[in-house]
């Protein structure tokens, strides 16, 4: 004698459904975080390695010898910075000894907008380096500020602030020439280059008036 098939009441086929999604969403959950585990290493490592490149076009890594990415300072919102968000300070050393500051500061008048820029100013106050990280100035025009975008590959616009500093040059010069300064720029491209050297120099400013506070913020790593 055969017996009848179970039958399951509405309350319960809710219940067993209800129990076999969470065990799917478990088994989902656990392959995810077990997928986020095994990439996290890669993902940070390659993090890192985009970082130091960008430092590297700024301050060459013969000059420090520290863990760059791990000697670090959180700068709050700075307004001398054009800065509305925290950000990161790096500190280079050499032998224990400061080298340079290396941080963002982002120029809020370019012709297009806001201009991200990341600095390395040496413990003398000389500018080291500087580069464009973001920008939506107009192609063809105002975006030879960004390195990659210059024509002029032997001496890009950018590189001119190399070797500034407040003590070698007066405030004056830190402009384009067409206001006074001594900074080149391209015909029918003003705004941006100007927005650009305006914001360096109050960087350069700021890391002079910073730069034992910095170093001294925190232990060295």
């Amino acid at each position: 004698m055969t017996s009848a098939p179970k039958e399951y009441t509405a309350p319960a086929m809710a219940a067993r459904t209800a129990a076999t999604l969470f065990v799917f969403v478990a088994i989902f959950t656990g392959l995810l975080s077990g997928a986020y585990l095994w990439t996290k290493p890669a993902i940070e490592a390659s993090a890192a390695e985009e970082k130091m490149k960008l430092v590297d076009e700024v301050l060459p890594r013969n000059e420090y010898d520290n863990a760059l990415l791990e000697d670090t300072v959180t700068i709050q919102p700075t307004p001398e910075l054009g800065l509305s968000d925290p950000t990161t300070l790096y500190r280079a050393r050499q032998n224990g000894k400061p080298v340079a500051l290396i941080f963002e500061a982002v120029a809020p008048d370019g012709y297009a907008g806001k201009i991200r820029l990341i600095i390395a100013v040496r413990v003398d106050g000389q500018v080291a380096g500087v580069r464009v990280t973001q920008h939506k100035e107009t192609p063809g025009l105002g975006d030879y500020v960004e390195v990659k975008k210059d024509k002029n590959k032997v001496r890009p616009w950018i590189t001119q602030f190399v070797g500034m500093s407040l003590a070698t040059v007066t405030d004056k010069d830190w402009k384009v020439k067409k206001d006074g300064g001594r900074l080149d720029y391209y015909a029918g491209a003003t705004v941006t280059p100007r927005a650009v050297s305006k914001a360096v120099y109050k960087a350069v400013k700021w890391a002079e008036a910073n730069r034992e506070q910095m170093f001294a913020e925190g232990a060295a790593k």
